[in-house]
This record gives structure tokens, C-alpha cells and sequence, in this order.
């Protein structure tokens, strides 16, 4: 029977990887992946299972997975084209990021059988991966707002992990910018008006005012004020200055930020993300796939997911989101603690999310969010470095973006940032990244660890 149609992540339809059986132990390292692959040639394959008599034959891989669980790597991540992107339709960008973190994986396409994505389409992650020619046998379509991408990781890695799935495709594209810029859509300042959101939609909430509404509250509880808001954006245009595919890169004070026009109290302009078009994509796969990998593996530590509230009078505490929690899962399950985090790559739609969810997670104390930020902390050579590439209020904000965090800190841990590259005080890469993503108005949360060896 015919296999999958070609589709454009990777021209024609490609036949499966042979499984190999596991080494149950240590991952090769670079200088054995020869011999590794001597010895994989050299092991008769298994033989796999084919499934269905219609127009396609879905090939489903034996698992690769010894009696415990397996380890899992981020083996390719990359960009779309980013920022003013007026020609290419959502889809294209997908395309075109899954093409790139494929190359940049450095393995072929057939080793792909789960795959992830939220955003696009009637039947996402189906259409997505229809448009891509890939037929998975692991999905996800989680839709829980910026988190999303930190929430699938999870998911993923808990399924290769399992052996449930080989290796999974993270991917998004959106063309918010363009499309509002050439009148295809409005900006939604609302996310409806059924279910429990019935109830606050005649008092006018729209999505910055909630957050605006927690930002106030942390003002008033401790003594926040709107410098300190304002710093936050200010070392994240110093980051992005560093950052090429930035859309904003020239520098801005204090007294810009406070100076740009209010939009909901107390967030001015430049307290708010930016409206880009962009897409990313990120592949993991199971540690026995890695000695076949182009780069050295950025591998999956920790991680932890939660929600908290949609409706505002759910919310018991406006100055806690609920990374509270899925940044505490994340580091017990990774065996570390914040002082371990070399970078952190934090969701920026607005100033109040950085400051809060730094807090949250614990690199400060409640309260002392506003200290913190102060004093050049979050720069890239400074004592935290957050939002390396310029976050959301710089570099690139096309919807959900919390896939661009993972992006940035693989590249960060392999040391891929050129001019933008972290270094620890002795000059050598970082080894602990977090990501932290958040969605709605501090409705979700996923954190997730990586680290090299």
C-alpha cells in the first residue's frame, strides 16, 4: 500500500526508522555515536505493524523503551520567519518551522510518530498535521492559552517517556499582525460571552484589564510600583538588542515606558506585549534516538502543569498565578531548586507576568517581586537572566508564544545565541534553563527544566 502523501515539512514520504532495541543505561556519548550506529546496522529490526486497508497505511513503530522510563531530549528547535510576515499564511509558517527544527534535529522525518499543535484549524492538530503530510500516531491539541507549549511538552515527554511515542513535533505559526493590518480579524478583547464569562462580560473586563486588575492589587498589597513595572520592559529591549530576529531592538528608560500611553491602569503601552506574525517548532525524541541527532541533546528535567480560574471571582489571591504550582512540580520532579537556574525564559505579555511568576517560582519572596527586577537582574549578564531574546514586549508576540520560550533556552544551553549567548561567571554555557508559560489572565500554567550535560 502507498504511504503518506508528501507533504511540505520534508518533500516525499519517507519509510520508518528501523527500532532499535534500547542499551537501557547512559545516553552515548558523541565520540560512540559511530559505534552506535555499527551496532544498530549490525541488530536485526523488529518487524513492524501495518494498520488499516484505506488510501493510507499508518505504520506504527514498536516501542523502543526498556522496563524503566526513558530519557528525553529536545533534539531540534527552530524559528519560521518572525515579525512583519505579510505574505505567508499560517500554515506556511508551520511548515516552515517544522522544516527547520527537522534540518536542525539532523534526523529525518519517518522518526516522527506523535505531534502537537493548537491555534490552527477546526480539527487541530489534525489539519496541521495533514498539511505537513505526516500521519502521527500520538496527538495533542491541548488549548490552555500561552501555556499551551510548556502543558504538550509534558505531555510529550511523558509519552516518550512511556513509550507511547518517539519522537513528537511541537509546532505553531500565527499571522496575528497581518491579518489585523490587512482587516482578515479584529483584536479580541474579549474571549466571549457563554459559559461563566456571561457573568463579567457586561462590566466591560477585557484581557488586559484582568491583568491590569492583578498588577493593581500587587501595587496596593506591596508597595509595587510602576518604575518597577517599567524595568521589566526596559532590560527586556535591552535583550532583544543583542537579538537579530527581534522586532524591536532600540533601546528605551524608565520614563519611556511610563510616558507611552495608557492602556488599562497601570499598564501603559510599552508595559504590553507587541502584535507580531512568527512560528516555531521543537522536536523531542526518546535518549536512544539522540546519537543520531546533529547536536548535542538539551534534555527534559522537569516539569509541571496547573490551573487555577477563568472566571475573576474564582481567583482567591490576584497577587499568585498558579506557576505557584507547576513551578513546584517542576523542580521536586527535577531534583533541583531555583538557585540552580541559570536562565529563565518566562511568558511577557505584560510587565506584572514577569514580575509575578519570578515570585511564584521562587526566585524571591512574595512581595519582593518589585526589588528584584530592579537594579539590571534580569539582563543577560545579569544575576538572572530572563527573557534572553527580548520576550514578548521585544522580540516576538504572535498569540500563544509560549513555544518560543523553549526555543530560546535550547539554543541558550547548546550556545547558539551569537551576540545574545548567556555565560555563567567562570565563561562557560549555562547547564538549567526553566520556562515558564503562562495562559488566558493567569487561568494556566506550565513550567518545564532543561539542562545539558
Amino acid at each position: 500500500m502507498p504511504g503518506p502523501k508528501p507533504g511540505p515539512l520534508n518533500g516525499p514520504a519517507t519509510p520508518p526508522l528501523p527500532p532499535t532495541p534500547s542499551a537501557g543505561g547512559a545516553t552515548p556519548a558523541p565520540a560512540e555515536r559511530g559505534a552506535a550506529r555499527a551496532e544498530e546496522a549490525a541488530t536485526p529490526a523488529e518487524e513492524a505493524v501495518t494498520l488499516a486497508e484505506g488510501a493510507a497505511t499508518h505504520t506504527v513503530r514498536p516501542s523502543r523503551a526498556p522496563a524503566g522510563r526513558r530519557r528525553v531530549a529536545v533534539v531540534g528547535v527552530a524559528l519560521s520567519d518572525c515579525g512583519r510576515v505579510d505574505g505567508p499564511t499560517p500554515y506556511a509558517l508551520h511548515a516552515q518551522a517544522a522544516r527547520r527544527a527537522l534540518a536542525d534535529s539532523g534526523l529525518d522525518r519517518s522518526v516522527i510518530d506523535g505531534f502537537a499543535s493548537a491555534g490552527l484549524g477546526i480539527l487541530a492538530p489534525v489539519e496541521v498535521a495533514e498539511y505537513l503530510g505526516l500521519r502521527p500516531t500520538w496527538v495533542d491539541s491541548t488549548s490552555v492559552g500561552g501555556s499551551t507549549w510548556e502543558v504538550m511538552a509534558a505531555h510529550a515527554a511523558d509519552a516518550i517517556a512511556a513509550g507511547h511515542a518517539n519522537a513528537v513535533l511541537l509546532v505553531y505559526g500565527s499571522t496575528a499582525r497581518a491579518d489585523i493590518k490587512a482587516r482578515r480579524r479584529t483584536s479580541n478583547l474579549s474571549f466571549g460571552a457563554r459559559g461563566p464569562l456571561q457573568f463579567e462580560v457586561p462590566y466591560g473586563h477585557t484581557l488586559v484589564s484582568k491583568y491590569a486588575m492583578a498588577a493593581r492589587r500587587h501595587m496596593h498589597e506591596y508597595g509595587t510600583t510602576l518604575e518597577q513595572l517599567a524595568e521589566v520592559a526596559v532590560q527586556a529591549r535591552a535583550n532583544a538588542a543583542t537579538n537579530p530576529d527581534a522586532m524591536f531592538r532600540d533601546p528605551i528608560t524608565v520614563d519611556d515606558v511610563l510616558s507611552s500611553g495608557m492602556i488599562a491602569d497601570p499598564f501603559t503601552k510599552l508595559n504590553c506585549c507587541i502584535r507580531s506574525d512568527g512560528g516555531c517548532a521543537v522536536l523531542l525524541a526518546a535518549e536512544d534516538y539522540v546519537p543520531d541527532t546533529a547536536k548535542e541533546p538539551v534534555w527534559i528535567l522537569g516539569s509541571g502543569t496547573s490551573v487555577s480560574h477563568t472566571t475573576m471571582s474564582e481567583w482567591e489571591d490576584f497577587t499568585v498565578s498558579p506557576a505557584a504550582v507547576s513551578g513546584r512540580q517542576a523542580f521536586a520532579r527535577a531534583g533541583l531548586t531555583p538557585a540552580d537556574v541559570d536562565l529563565a525564559e518566562i511568558y511577557d505579555a505584560f510587565t506584572y507576568m514577569t514580575l509575578v511568576t519570578l515570585e511564584d517560582l521562587g526566585f524571591c519572596a512574595k512581595g519582593e517581586g518589585g526589588a528584584f527586577v530592579e537594579k539590571g537582574r534580569l539582563l543577560r549578564d545579569g544575576e538572572l537572566p530572563v527573557n534572553t531574546d527580548g520576550g514578548g514586549l521585544s522580540a516576538c508576540h504572535p498569540g500563544m508564544r509560549g513555544l518560543f520560550l523553549l526555543v530560546e533556552a535550547v539554543r541558550q544551553l547548546r550556545g547558539e545565541a551569537a551576540e545574545g549567548q548567556v555565560r555563567k561567571r567562570d565563561g562557560t554555557l549555562p547547564t538549567v534553563a526553566l520556562t515558564s508559560g503562562t495562559g488566558g489572565w493567569f487561568c494556566s500554567s506550565g513550567t518545564v527544566i532543561l539542562g545539558r550535560d
